[in-house]
């Protein structure tokens, strides 16, 4: 838990990962574009004291993971948020087995969340309910610009993509987790577009679609669906690091989504390991709207804070919050 100024702070990092890119995992060139994008945006984004090498970057394996969001980052609880990538990857880029084996070695500390692709159809389908009985799945993490013989993504209002979210209804997955966000070469920018996500909350109101990446680049389209769709959140993944290098554009996004989405269905994300989750906390803490920006967007509160660094997330998937954590009776009014 995260302590400052007399306030405590429950930590939830609602996305990340453990993944494999090393040379000998790459199925072919699209899997060392992929690392290497995901490279740059670490290294453009983060402080020059948190950069990583690039050898590090590739696989850092579960220990370090451990060591980096409990120890130093102040996490309290984080959830696995995986993609398969298995056109680029030989044993897919998120790494199902060694993060689950993390997740049952360290239950009270971590939640796996598994992947579905559509395109696999019946044998997806069956596939999905042996994850669900297997893993105990509540979320799920889908890829929608991921690539599959002669196809290069899906949509949510896909026939076969509704079939599966029905199976999630029945099978008690109720959050919907979607890379909803920048492009990472090679995957084409348009497979990742927010409009889908209108026509499933929709027809889907019982489940809860979590935009990771907040729709960026297409902020506003983000939050013109968000605002009709009250089953539709925000995760910060990739939008938090711009603190460090555009502090006002930064203060822009968060000033939308609190506008437009409100305080409840924003959650904390550190991308890890594209970022560590221990400057962003701390930046995120301290963060003020500039004084300039103020009459369009007022500054966040300490209890705001609160809920977008691990409240919301933690109501989400039922993770109990002590008593020193949780918002006072005051702050809740």
């Amino acid at each position: 838990m995260y302590r400052k100024d007399g306030e405590n702070y429950f930590i939830v990092d609602a996305h990340v990962a453990l993944w494999d890119a090393r040379p000998e995992n790459q199925r072919n060139i699209h899997g060392k574009q992929f690392i290497d994008c995901f490279y740059d945006y670490h290294r453009n984004l983060s402080p020059e004291s948190e950069l990583w090498p690039y050898e590090d970057y590739l696989y850092y394996g579960g220990e370090r993971l451990m060591k980096d969001l409990f120890v130093d980052g102040y996490v309290d609880h984080a959830i696995f948020q995986p993609a398969r990538l298995g056109a680029f990857y030989r044993t897919g880029f998120g790494q199902t087995e060694e993060a689950f084996a993390l997740t049952r070695k360290h239950p009270g500390k971590l939640t796996y969340n598994h992947c579905f692709d559509p395109r696999f159809e019946e044998a997806g389908l069956r596939q999905l309910r042996e994850d669900a009985a297997r893993f105990g799945l509540k979320g799920v993490k889908l890829y929608t610009a991921e690539w599959k013989g002669d196809s290069r993504g899906y949509q949510l209002d896909d026939p076969w993509t509704y079939r599966y979210l029905e199976a999630c209804r029945e099978l008690g997955i109720r959050n919907i987790h979607i890379h909803k966000g920048p492009t990472i070469r090679p995957l084409d920018r348009d497979a990742f577009d927010v409009a889908d996500v209108d026509r499933a909350a929709t027809d889907f109101t019982d489940l809860n679609f979590v935009v990771e990446h907040c729709g960026l680049p297409r902020l506003e389209d983000f939050c013109w669906i968000a605002t009709q769709e009250p089953n539709v959140h925000a995760g910060l993944a990739v939008a938090i690091p711009f603190m460090h290098t555009r502090p006002r554009y930064f203060a822009q996004i968060i000033g939308e989504l609190l506008y437009w989405l409100g305080e409840d269905r924003v959650q904390f994300s550190s991308d890890y390991a594209l970022w560590t989750p221990k400057w962003l906390v701390e930046r995120f803490v301290d963060f003020r709207i500039p004084e300039d920006m103020t009459d369009e967007y007022p500054q966040l509160t300490v209890a705001q804070k609160k809920k977008i660094l691990g409240l919301n997330a933690a109501a989400m998937y039922g993770i109990e919050v002590p008593a020193e954590g949780r918002l006072s009776e005051s702050a809740v009014a």
